[in-house]
């Protein structure tokens, strides 16, 4: 029996469809979730990096809401 055993549990990837959008909040993927998004041919309109702030989602070439 091992003592302080514990299990790590952690979230790899997280989207939302809000408004017909798609929210990327989390994405811990090897292989970015983005490039196979877009490789489905979804625009870059249609996608919302959520996992940076408000701020800084006009800096990007995605979708800011």
């Amino acid at each position: 029996m091992r003592q302080n055993a514990y299990r790590v549990r952690r979230t790899s990837l997280y989207l939302r469809i809000i408004d017909g959008k798609i929210w990327i909040e989390e994405d811990g993927t090897e292989d970015s979730i983005v490039e196979e998004l877009m490789a489905e041919e979804i625009s870059q309109n249609e996608i919302v990096l959520a996992f940076h702030s408000p701020v800084l989602r006009p800096l990007t070439d995605f979708a800011i809401a």
